[in-house]
């Protein structure tokens, strides 16, 4: 293993949970879905000494997605999202940023990755699993080493995410789900997008959704 320390801070009006994904071998990170409060974020990893590797989007709403230029910009390092997610983070109507009173906020990516791809990054193994329902491409990174899967809007603890917004699809969503996380192995930590930490286990067991 290569030492995965995972790092939660809460951002933003609708208390995003943003993750820092540390190597602690290396001093590498990846940040997963930063939403907001850029500079916090900024000096976070400043203040820790790590070498920012890049930055994971799960999805495209603004409160994962709308800080993600300026840690970017900031580090130098390449914006990852699913092939299918453009849309919703080039287009205000879809990424849902007037719900924070902005009209015309566009988000980007500067690598689109597809289903089953394994990106090699800050020394770990991490596969993006495609779980859509949410909004149309959503996903999820599974680091299956390190027993952690980053799922975003997908999955939550007890719960699953919404569907009501453009794109979003219930019978998708559960399916995703079904599919891709519960056939993780029971052990493996999910790190949602809001609220507690949990397991595949757990959820498997308890959540009422599935």
């Amino acid at each position: 293993m290569a030492g995965l320390r995972v790092e939660q801070y809460v951002v933003g009006p609708v208390m995003t949970n943003c993750y820092l994904a540390v190597n602690e071998d290396t001093n590498e990170a990846l940040i997963i879905d930063p939403g907001d409060e850029g500079n916090r974020l900024i000096e976070k990893i400043r203040e820790k000494n790590l070498n920012l590797a890049a930055v994971l989007l799960t999805h495209g709403h603004f409160d994962h997605a709308a800080a993600a230029a300026e840690v970017a910009e900031t580090f130098q390092v390449p914006i990852y999202a699913h092939e299918k997610e453009k849309e919703t983070l080039e287009t205000p109507g879809i990424n849902l940023c007037a719900m924070i009173g902005e009209s015309n906020a566009v988000y980007h990516a500067d690598v689109y990755v597809k289903d089953k791809d394994v990106l090699q990054l800050a020394g770990f193994s991490i596969e993006v699993l495609y779980t859509p329902g949410h909004t149309i491409g959503g996903c999820c990174y599974y680091i299956e080493k390190e027993q952690a899967v980053f799922a975003g809007d997908t999955l939550f603890c007890g719960s699953v995410g919404r569907t009501d917004f453009p794109g979003g699809s219930a019978s998708t969503l559960l399916h995703s789900i079904e599919e891709k996380l519960m056939s993780l192995p029971g052990q493996t930590k999910v790190y949602p997008g809001h609220n507690e930490i949990t397991t595949i286990g757990w959820e498997r067991q308890y959540n009422p959704f599935l």
